[in-house]
């Protein structure tokens, strides 16, 4: 995928001990304020990649991500699948994610994350042209319920290096493998000298 999307961010580009740990499918109540909870606990910021539609229905736990000094990004609002999606639903979909988030927070993103991973290359060549897509270079596969808590844990720490761009959610699918790995990650990482960089 790196390959076929060169213009996609994948990891930031450094030589420092910072990683860039981002967070999908929220804003949930209770599982993105554990979130925030951990992340304060190591002084950590982090990226959190917005549905519209939860904005819409959790304000008041999203308005907690942007006190706290997190950067918002972009994730859709309905969750879009773009390979199932013709190009102008699924730009239309974008913008309504995007007036929520300003609505919300008093400021635009210039952060989109594709759900699923999923786009196509005409949905993409658009949205470039505002946004920078980001991506990931570590898959922590906390949704995937077919994966135990320990395995997501080593998986993360096995791949996460200098600059790593690492995908977790904040999301019900989610909760017992990110409830586990995440404050492990950040108590493991910072130990070893990493700082967690918002986006």
């Amino acid at each position: 995928m790196r390959a076929l999307y060169p213009d996609f961010l994948w990891r930031i580009p450094t030589e420092e001990k910072e990683i860039y740990l981002t967070f999908d499918d929220g804003p949930i109540p209770e599982i993105t304020e554990f979130v925030l909870e951990e992340l304060a606990k190591f002084n950590a910021k982090a990226t959190f990649f917005c549905i519209g539609d939860n904005i819409v229905k959790h304000s008041n736990v999203f308005q907690q991500v942007v006190n706290q000094g997190h950067t918002v990004g972009n994730h859709t609002f309905n969750h879009l699948k773009g390979w199932n999606t013709e190009r102008e639903a699924y730009l239309n979909n974008i913008d309504l994610c995007q007036v929520e988030i300003k609505n919300m927070s008093k400021q635009s993103t210039h952060f989109f994350r594709p759900p699923y991973g999923r786009i196509k290359r005409n949905q993409a060549k658009e949205i470039l042209k505002t946004q920078e897509i980001v991506m990931w270079d570590v898959l922590t596969a906390d949704y995937d319920q077919n994966i135990n808590k320990e395995q997501v844990l080593r998986k993360t720490l096995k791949y996460t290096e200098h600059g790593s761009i690492v995908l977790f959610h904040d999301s019900i699918k989610a909760s017992k493998n990110v409830m586990y790995a995440l404050p492990r990650v950040l108590e493991h990482l910072s130990e070893q000298g990493f700082t967690f960089k918002k986006l």
